[in-house]
């Protein structure tokens, strides 16, 4: 059966707010842990964006669940040696229970610097060198690379777990799951595609399929419908406008395009078990090995009641 997590998003919760769902979801029976990392929320009205790494440390002293950054882009607004050694830090602290996640970024964050945001292609290329670097820190060897995007000179770590951090890495379209595999420990995504997987595994992929996907419960789907177009229209902007809008002022310009109606027909909303159920067999029936669930919005004590005594039976039994 397909192990079921919960999602931390940090854009709309701060931080103690996510180590106290964490502590709920443990309670609750989920398994493992994702958390996003933000620099800022998608929408003022998410309202969040605190600093990953510190969460994730107080984190490891809450919970005893693995933790896996979905996703983290160790690009532009960070060197890789510096997501490198907070990797690094972060599975020490976890006791090995850590999995950095990375991505190629949003705009969103990575521009805050001033620096051009890179068009898809360079935006790959860089990730993939930055996943170099990191493996390469990760030996405990003092590293010099001089590469195309990144330069490190005679740096070391020296916190370092017994096991180097597995990298999964993120894609969402087949063409890049391919070209991903052959970095990657293991693939994430927040659509329950097969072809996606397939297109991965193909390439020759290995390790555990990730997969991650919001819902809002409540006392009705009226409730939950509006809750969840409130707060992640934006999840569903078309085409490439989630990836390049800079601010998250041009987000809310940008979401009333998105319908009440859309974010139903892609948000499981209200309090019908079977269609959160079903939700999770989705991505369980495209081959994920590990699915994680965000609740969105301040229903966050009823969502774990449900789940625990109505959804998680269904898919984990």
């Amino acid at each position: 059966m397909v192990s079921v997590g919960y999602f931390l998003s940090s854009e709309e919760h701060g931080p103690r707010e996510l180590v106290e769902q964490a502590k709920k979801a443990e309670q609750a029976g989920f398994e493992r842990l994702w958390i996003s990392d933000h620099f800022h929320p998608w929408t003022g009205e998410q309202g969040n964006s605190p600093f990953v790494w510190s969460v994730i440390g107080a984190l490891s002293q809450a919970v005893s669940l693995p933790i896996t950054t979905a996703v983290t882009c160790p690009t532009v607004r960070i060197h890789p040696a510096i997501i490198a050694q907070a990797a690094a830090t972060a599975a020490v602290q976890c006791e090995g229970r850590f999995v950095l996640g990375v991505g190629s970024g949003e705009a969103l964050n990575e521009h805050i610097f001033g620096d051009p945001w890179p068009p898809g292609p360079r935006r790959l290329e860089m990730l993939e060198e930055a996943v170099e670097v990191i493996r390469k820190l990760h030996t405990g060897e003092q590293v010099t690379h001089y590469g195309k995007h990144y330069t490190v000179e005679q740096a070391r770590i020296y916190t370092l777990p017994e096991q180097p951090v597995p990298i999964y890495v993120s894609a969402f379209g087949p063409k890049t799951a391919r070209r991903i595999a052959k970095i990657a420990d293991g693939f994430a995504t927040v659509m329950p595609d097969g072809e996606l997987v397939h297109s991965y595994r193909e390439a020759g992929g290995r390790g555990p399929i990730q997969g991650g996907f919001k819902v809002c419960w409540a006392d009705s789907a009226e409730e939950a419908r509006e809750t969840a177009h409130r707060l992640w229209a934006s999840d569903l902007l078309p085409g490439s406008l989630g990836r390049i809008l800079p601010t998250p002022r041009d987000f809310e310009q940008a979401v009333p395009v998105v319908t009440e109606e859309q974010v139903a027909g892609q948000i499981p909303c209200g309090p019908d078990a079977d269609a959160h159920a079903q939700a999770v067999r989705q991505f369980a029936d495209a081959g994920f090995d590990e699915v994680y669930v965000s609740q969105i919005g301040p229903e966050q004590d009823k969502f774990f009641d449900a789940w625990s005594s109505k959804v998680l039976p269904q898919v984990k039994g």
